[in-house]
């Protein structure tokens, strides 16, 4: 999954040859998972028409301030455009529109467009070598640049005229990978690494039957989502589950018994900034495991259950500089064990999960929390899907930690 999912990406697209590589620049957000609108100056369609751009974005190109071929005249709002975009991408940007955008010029939608929007402007020049060379593009460059908007360098390779030399417009991928990296740099847990557990542990009685919990991991997965989300690197170690996570900045490390996941875990813990453990290990595990399915002979039958290692408390012991997070899923007193649980083992923030709240815990796609801090301030929260309760999360961990 690309930083991109789901953000709002405006293409502004001007009248240089480089147009026609903005079809595959379309295709590269869209299969980022972006949403993408497409802007066009009138003589852009001169190189890439509006149908083939429609049809990849799949939303109608603007490139008037009304259609023109609509007899009523609906008026295309330039505003709602610069506002609907979390990210505006001009790409080609030729020196003619630079210029224009640079000194407030306001001739058609894009240059509207431009004008009105909120979000990061990105641009990727694209221009014959001596038109990149000359001063007034170079000024354009700079002015656009102390505006705040982003530019995407131009390439250096064979151009129109035929001569060779700097002003190639970027490639569609360099283009993309520019955007995400620059997007990443921005975010507070970028360069940071996070672990997460998510699921339940499955301890075997023999090869066919265990012992387990009815955990569907999907609370570490939004968890691993929303760390992604604010640029960390993540180490999701989960244990058997349907949940699945397609994410570049995501690692899944599958395990199956507590004591695969204390191995996982304590493999990637010093050298993690932040540890999540919501994982519902098993407590207990059969003190033997028998190597072939035990036959049904008797009407009872005894397991001899051992505990396993208790992992949140194992890294509370040797902690350094991780903030360590932990879950509790409590019946009753749930405060006070919580506490308890916190202070035991050497956390800096629980969270605890009540099986008595309608809609929280196991097989839900909702879950009702508190958050508990190192000095002891309760923090309760409303009922809210876990990818709400995820980013709550990670929120506070900001706050509360030096990452």
């Amino acid at each position: 999954m690309s930083i991109l999912k789901d953000k709002n990406i405006l293409l502004g697209i001007t009248a240089g040859i480089a147009a026609y590589k903005s079809a595959n620049l379309v295709r590269l957000f869209i299969k980022a998972g972006a949403n993408v609108k497409v802007v066009m100056t009138p003589a852009s369609k001169d190189f890439i028409t509006p149908l083939t751009l429609s049809t990849l974005s799949k939303n109608p190109v603007f490139s008037s301030f009304t259609e023109e071929e609509d007899d009523s005249q609906v008026w295309n709002n330039h505003v709602d455009l610069g506002l609907w975009a979390d990210l505006f991408i001009i790409a080609p940007a030729t020196a003619n529109t630079m210029a224009k955008m640079a000194n407030g010029v306001c001739d058609n939608i894009l240059l509207a467009t431009y004008l009105s929007a909120k979000c990061p402007v990105y641009f990727a020049p694209a221009m014959d070598l001596d038109m990149y060379k000359h001063q007034s593009t170079k000024a354009s460059f700079e002015k656009l640049k102390a505006f705040g908007n982003k530019m995407v360098p131009a390439g250096t390779g064979e151009l129109a005229s035929g001569l060779v030399g700097e002003g190639r417009m970027a490639e569609p991928e360099d283009i993309v990978e520019f955007i995400e990296k620059d997007i990443l740099n921005q975010l507070p847990l970028n360069g940071k690494k996070v672990l997460i557990t998510a699921g339940p542990t499955y301890e075997a009685i023999d090869p066919v039957r265990f012992i387990g919990n009815h955990s569907s991991g999907k609370m570490g997965f939004e968890i691993a989502k929303a760390a992604s989300k604010l640029g960390a690197e993540v180490i999701l170690v989960s244990g058997p589950t349907h949940q699945t996570l397609s994410n570049s900045l995501v690692s899944i490390q599958s395990v199956v018994s507590a004591e695969e996941m204390y191995t996982e875990v304590h493999k990637h813990f010093k050298s993690m900034d932040i540890a999540i453990l919501s994982a519902a290990v098993a407590d207990y595990r059969p003190k033997n495991v028998a190597s072939q399915k035990i036959k049904k002979k008797t009407s009872t039958f005894t397991i001899e259950l051992e505990k396993t290692k208790d992992i949140l408390k194992s890294l509370g012991d040797i902690k350094t500089h991780q903030f360590l997070v932990g879950f509790a899923l409590e019946t009753n007193n749930e405060i006070e064990h919580a506490k308890g649980k916190l202070k035991s083992k050497n956390l800096d923030l629980i969270v605890l999960n009540s099986l008595r709240d309608k809609g929280a815990g196991f097989g839900v796609s909702t879950n009702k929390v508190t958050f508990i801090t190192s000095a002891n301030k309760v923090i309760e929260n409303d009922l809210k899907s876990k990818a709400e309760v995820a980013d709550d999360l990670m929120k506070l961990i900001l706050t509360q930690s030096n990452a």
